[in-house]
């Protein structure tokens, strides 16, 4: 895992939710202020965590519910990059995970 990773925490949290049949639902802003809104299983993702994960290509659309909102599934760099972070984490000691999941 890099540094260029938003969160890594939260990124972290956010694809151990993730698998092949859970997933992200983007549900478009509209003219009212309401802005972009992505979540997994029913739990807001951070815009910042959903945009990381697009523009990097490890979640990619795949449809669209019978509301509108568009499905985004892990892409298979997406399930692999899920793998390495799990693993990283499975890495890490009692103390690090702490500084990760405090300051970033």
């Amino acid at each position: 895992m890099n540094d260029e990773i938003p969160d890594r925490a939260g990124t972290l949290a956010v694809l151990r939710v993730l698998c092949e049949h859970e997933p992200v639902l983007m549900l478009s802003g509209d003219g009212e202020g309401y802005g972009t809104r992505w979540t997994v299983n029913g739990q807001q993702i951070q815009p910042v965590i959903a945009r990381f994960l697009m523009h990097a290509g490890y979640i990619a659309e795949s449809g669209v519910t019978e509301f509108g909102a568009r499905k985004l599934v892990l892409t298979p760099e997406g399930l692999e990059f899920r793998k390495q972070g799990l693993l990283w984490w499975d890495n890490l000691g009692v103390f690090q995970r702490m500084k990760i999941t405090i300051f970033g």
